[in-house]
């Protein structure tokens, strides 16, 4: 009896057109149920993602916003306090050079005799007498013109000192206090016992402010530290 042989290449092709078929019906089943998801979104949802979307540009142009008022703010801050500052500092240089002006009249005050100035009791009782309408005025002396000198300088010299209070500027005097390298320039050091060393015993030439900066330091003479 021949035995019979049956070839396997028919039952491999079976079993790939079988694998391959399974393969097509699982990306067909994964298709249809993505189309399925994305049919079954609800417009309300839709509506709500797209309004969190806005809402979160809305909250980014708000913050944008808040930012930039407050830089506007703070550049009108500044432009207004520059101007201040310009308008109350444009007088520095013009008013500097009117301190030496104040200084020359200073110095035309000081070189007058106080005496000379205001005299005795006695030599006004009689100038008094001397003017009184039974004798004639007698011609003015030396005196009298000096004095009348005197208080034409002394008055030149208060309406200057007005017109720069007017403008903030000041005159401080700092005999007596500390020294401070920011306030006063020292001439000269004397040791000067009972006084405390570093203190401002004699003033050359008074400082001058414009509102809170130093226009000029005053020149003054400081004691010296002998320990040193």
């Amino acid at each position: 009896m021949r035995s019979r042989y049956y070839s396997d290449d028919k039952s491999q092709s079976t079993a790939e057109q079988s694998e391959q078929s399974n393969k097509a019906e699982t990306e067909n089943s994964d298709a249809e149920a993505k189309e399925k998801d994305e049919v079954e979104v609800s417009p309300e949802t839709s509506l709500l993602h797209k309004l969190k979307a806005e809402e979160a540009k809305v909250a980014d142009c708000m913050s944008r916003l808040r930012y930039l008022q407050a830089d506007y703010l703070n550049l009108q801050r500044n432009a207004a306090r520059e101007k201040e500052q310009a308008r109350d500092f444009a007088i520095t240089k013009f008013a500097k050079d009117l301190l030496e002006t104040v200084d020359v009249l200073s110095m035309a005050l000081k070189s007058v005799p106080k005496e000379l100035v205001h005299p005795p009791q006695e030599n006004s009782d009689v100038a008094s007498s001397q003017s009184s309408p039974s004798n004639p005025p007698a011609e003015k002396s030396a005196e009298a013109y000096l004095k009348e000198l005197y208080e034409g300088v002394e008055s030149t010299q208060r309406l200057l000192l007005h017109t720069l209070f007017k403008h903030h500027v000041k005159p401080y005097d700092p005999v007596g206090e500390k020294f401070d390298p920011n306030l006063h320039e020292a001439l000269y050091q004397v040791p000067i016992p009972g006084k405390e060393p570093g203190t401002v015993f004699d003033c050359q030439k008074v400082g001058y402010m414009i509102k809170d900066r130093v226009l000029r330091a005053a020149q003054v003479g400081v004691v010296q530290d002998t320990q040193s």
